[in-house]
């Protein structure tokens, strides 16, 4: 009687168990444990999100429902930023090397809850859209510009015990802001980045707020604009700024 002849399945299951069992060389053991999660480590980009106002919205590409200042097509007089790889936040992702994880910016979007004529921004605050912002490795808050421009009230610098009614005065909701961002984000990298052009009761109270929380700041400067609003050249100034500070401190 002629012997059954072994099936190719088999042998390859037998020989996997043969070399799995007898693994001896370093370089071997080396390759099944550490090569491979080592390959992943290299490839994970850092994640960005950002949280902002009019600078950082463009129109298609923050959440709906949030107002956009910048728009695919153009507005006589407005601006010359017509596309999302012109924003100063598209350029540093592409130039970087990270990922964009939630860009949450709403045009005329106040820290504090005061706005424009007094009234109520809650709805639309820094504070309040904070919570949506996925599981960034960098949060990147860009704000202030229109409480400077609303006149919203100063306060006083409050650190502990904050009313809802602080919240209405921006030296109280920034504070509230950065700690809050502290508390739902560990471990995460939070950058203040302070625009140009603003009263310098505004710039001061954010850098000392800042150093109260241990938050990095960047101070931007020689930002081009068309009304009020980073140009082309402005997104580009940004972008350099912000990409100049990050890559110097990861050195």
């Amino acid at each position: 009687m002629k012997k059954p002849i072994p099936t190719c399945s088999r042998d390859l299951h037998s020989d996997w168990q043969s070399i799995v069992k007898n693994i001896s060389s370093p370089l071997l053991f080396l390759l099944f444990t550490v090569s491979f999660p080592l390959q992943a480590q290299e490839k994970a980009k850092p994640v960005i999100s950002i949280l902002g106002d009019s600078y950082s919205t463009f129109e298609g590409y923050i959440p709906p429902g949030n107002e956009p200042w910048y728009f695919t097509e153009p507005v006589e007089n407005r601006t010359d930023v017509v596309d999302v790889k012109q924003t100063w936040w598209w350029q540093l992702i592409s130039e970087g090397g990270y990922l964009l994880g939630v860009n949450d910016s709403y045009s005329g979007a106040t820290i504090s809850y005061t706005g424009y004529n007094g009234e109520d921004y809650s709805p639309r605050s820094f504070i309040t859209r904070l919570p949506r912002l996925g599981s960034p490795d960098i949060l990147l808050i860009f704000g202030a510009t229109n409480d400077n421009w609303a006149q919203s009230p100063l306060g006083e610098f409050i650190y502990d015990g904050v009313s809802r009614e602080s919240l209405y005065e921006f030296r109280p909701a920034l504070g509230k802001l950065l700690c809050e961002a502290q508390n739902r984000y560990p471990g995460t990298r939070i950058i203040f980045i302070i625009n140009t052009e603003l009263r310098s009761e505004i710039a001061n109270s954010i850098t000392e707020i800042c150093n109260h929380y241990g938050v990095e700041y960047i101070e931007l400067s020689c930002i081009d604009k068309l009304n009020g609003h980073p140009s082309v050249k402005g997104m580009v100034q940004i972008k350099t700024q912000i990409l100049n500070h990050l890559r110097n401190k990861e050195l």
